[in-house]
């Protein structure tokens, strides 16, 4: 679709339409941010956010996790990973400590106290999720699911 106008001008109003009416990245970012405020209210009580739940259920492993595996599971880059963190290590919910495979990287775990709030999330975000999925139709959940695994996998140009 062509604006028809120059470099300088404004898009117009027939193109900023089809971009909003269109835009899977506009509606992507509607969603997420429309189920991450449903996610932090019911984890509020908690003390909790819901990318600090989805960080801390990312440390729920047998070993603990280096930081680049959590940053790719996560799809974060290990700055915003390490910001991150320091809230939960400040209220002694994650510790970290050097890798005895490669000192020059950090292992993350989550403290007893982690593993107890984490604990007490995990039925609110089974209510929570479970009231968001009867909100959709059965075919369509999976098929969603389906396709936003497939947009996370795709390699950056």
């Amino acid at each position: 679709m062509s604006t028809g106008r120059s470099p300088t001008e404004s898009p117009s109003a027939e193109v900023t339409a089809h971009i909003r009416d269109s835009c899977m990245c506009l509606r992507a970012h509607r969603a997420a941010r429309a189920l991450a405020r449903r996610f932090d209210r019911a984890f509020q009580p908690l003390g909790l956010t819901n990318g600090q739940f989805s960080l801390m259920m990312s440390l729920n492993r047998p070993r603990p996790p280096n930081m680049r595996s959590v940053a790719t599971l996560l799809a974060m880059d290990r700055t915003t990973l390490t910001a991150a963190l320091k809230p939960l290590e400040r209220r002694g919910l994650i510790a970290s400590s050097p890798d005895p495979d490669d000192m020059r990287s950090r292992l993350i775990a989550l403290t007893p106290a982690g593993r107890s709030l984490l604990s007490r999330a995990v039925p609110v975000w089974h209510a929570t999720h479970a009231t968001i999925e009867r909100s959709l139709p059965r075919p369509d959940r999976s098929q969603l699911l389906e396709m936003l695994n497939k947009l996370a996998e795709q390699p950056l140009p």
